[in-house]
Formats: structure tokens, C-alpha cells, sequence
């Protein structure tokens, strides 16, 4: 079944993320105008133009994400002692890596920076990375082999470290290294992630029953400036693909029993009213 849900997830996210959307009413609107359907055919090219002003020239993903990224508060107090600290995959590119032999960083960099950071506040502390492979058809390429390497040349090899390669997603992130590190009840574990995935991670968390505290990263929106004219097509498509996979992600992870909560936030998730209002370090 986990299969075929991540089997599924890849193909219809493939066919209705807003950059297929264009393609897609591009090409319609060709097709219509080969046809002979010229009633159709503007209404389709009318549609793709709409779009590519609209995504080019307002920060329309920004609108989507900011809500996902307030949702927990930035650099919050942090318990005096923490048992584990657990970063989320999806800051390398492993197939990149294996190509040119050293490890490719992307634009989730600052969940490795921080997971560095917050190792180092936290010297007794449990180290966990886990992320295998998100691609259907590349599975031997694990992100977890690569993130050892990189580790080990940042001089992190004298820290006991689990690495769990076998996850797809974020719901086998949660299911395998709960399992392979069986965490303790009332224990304190640090989960980094990106600030917009942080509210279906710890849904996800939550309905393992394994609270954590939240330490999002990876900022998209400017908060406090969203209403702007910006003409930067390809970075505003990324930012709105983004922001339009997370909320489904988010609506069905929640439909299908994968999430506890629907969008958990500081004041009370797993339960737990004020989670993150612990003992500052």
C-alpha cells in the first residue's frame, strides 16, 4: 500500500503541477487551434497567458507558503537537554552526486547547516539523517549515503550518527526512524525541516506518537512584504509548485490518517499545548 500511495503521488503531482498546468493549456490550445476549435482555442492560450502574468509578476506562491512557514516560530526557546535531533532528507541531490562523485547541495542547505549547529549545542544528543531516494525509478541512489560522505568530510565522523536510507517521503521518515531508534516516552527530540514542511512533519511525527520540537529552516516568503511586483518567472513557478504540492500533501496526508492534525502549529500539536515553550538553553 505505501507503494502504491508513493507510486501514486508521483504521477498525479507530475500531471497537475502548475508547470504541467501550462504546458498542458499551451498545448491544448495548440491542438484546439489544429482542430479548428478556435472558440477554445483562445479560451485555453487566454488561460496560459493569464497564468504566466499572474506567476511572473506577483509572488503568488509566497501568498500559498507564508501561512505553512508561521505556523511555528523561528529560532524558539529549545529544552536544556535533548535526546535525539533528526533532520529530514531533501537538501542533496544523490543522483548529482553519484555523477560527479562528490556530494550536490541544493536549496534546503540550511537543514544541514543547522543540523550541524544544533549538534554541536547538543553534544550527547542522538544525530539522525533520514532520506533515501524520492525517484520512481533511481532507488539505488540514496541521499542518506551521499549525506554520510559529506558529514564525515565536515569532520562530523567522531558523532555516532543514524543514517535511515530506506524512506520515500515524509510519513517513512517518521515510520523507520521510529523504529530503528525506539524512542523513550517524554524524551526530547529536535526535528529540522523546511519552515513549509515543518507543520505536515510534525503532523506526521504526531501521529506516530513521537513529539518533537520544532526547529523550522529553509525560509520562501519575505514576511512583511508579500504585496509586490516581481517580475521572476522561473523563481516564483518554483516557489508556487512548492507551495501547491505541500498543501495537497498536507489535505491528503490528513485524509488518509497519515497526520494527526491538519496544520499543527506551536500553540498545540501531538496534544501538547506549547510544545516549544521549554527551557531555553
Amino acid at each position: 500500500m505505501d507503494t502504491v500511495f508513493f507510486l501514486a503521488s508521483k504521477i498525479v503531482w507530475a500531471v497537475i503541477s502548475p508547470d504541467s498546468l501550462i504546458v498542458i493549456l499551451g498545448v491544448g490550445a495548440w491542438f484546439a487551434l489544429i482542430f479548428g476549435w478556435h472558440r477554445w482555442s483562445r479560451r485555453l492560450l487566454a488561460a496560459c497567458a493569464l497564468l504566466l502574468l499572474l506567476i511572473g509578476s506577483l509572488p503568488v506562491g509566497e501568498w500559498l507558503i507564508a501561512p505553512l512557514e508561521n505556523r511555528f516560530a523561528v529560532n524558539a526557546a529549545l529544552p536544556a537537554e535533548v535526546n535525539g535531533i533528526i533532520v529530514l532528507g531533501g537538501m542533496l541531490d544523490p543522483v548529482l552526486s553519484n555523477v560527479w562523485n562528490q556530494a550536490e547541495i541544493g536549496g534546503a542547505a540550511d537543514r544541514l547547516t543547522s543540523f550541524l549547529y544544533l549538534a554541536r549545542l547538543y553534544p550527547e544528543a542522538q544525530l539522525v539523517f533520514t532520506g533515501g531516494s524520492g525517484s520512481v525509478t533511481q532507488q539505488e541512489f540514496r541521499e542518506a549515503d551521499t549525506t554520510q560522505l559529506l558529514l564525515e568530510q565536515l569532520g562530523m565522523n567522531n558523532r555516532a550518527i543514524v543514517y535511515e536510507s530506506d524512506s520515500r517521503n515524509t510519513m517513512e521518515n517518521a515510520v523507520n526512524s521510529k523504529r530503528l531508534l525506539a524512542p523513550l516516552p517524554g524524551s526530547n527530540w529536535i526535528l529540522i525541516t523546511s519552515a513549509f514542511h515543518m507543520p505536515r512533519s510534525v503532523g506526521i511525527f504526531c501521529q506516530q506518537e513521537w513529539p518533537v520540537y520544532p526547529y523550522p529552516v529553509d525560509h520562501y516568503s519575505r514576511k512583511g512584504d508579500l504585496l509586490r511586483l516581481q517580475f521572476h518567472f522561473a523563481a516564483n513557478l518554483q516557489v508556487l509548485g512548492t507551495a501547491v504540492r505541500e498543501w495537497i500533501g498536507i489535505v491528503v496526508y490528513r485524509f488518509t490518517g497519515r497526520s494527526a492534525q491538519l496544520l499543527p502549529n506551536d500553540q498545540n500539536h501531538c496534544g501538547i499545548a506549547g510544545k516549544t515553550a521549554a527551557t531555553p538553553v
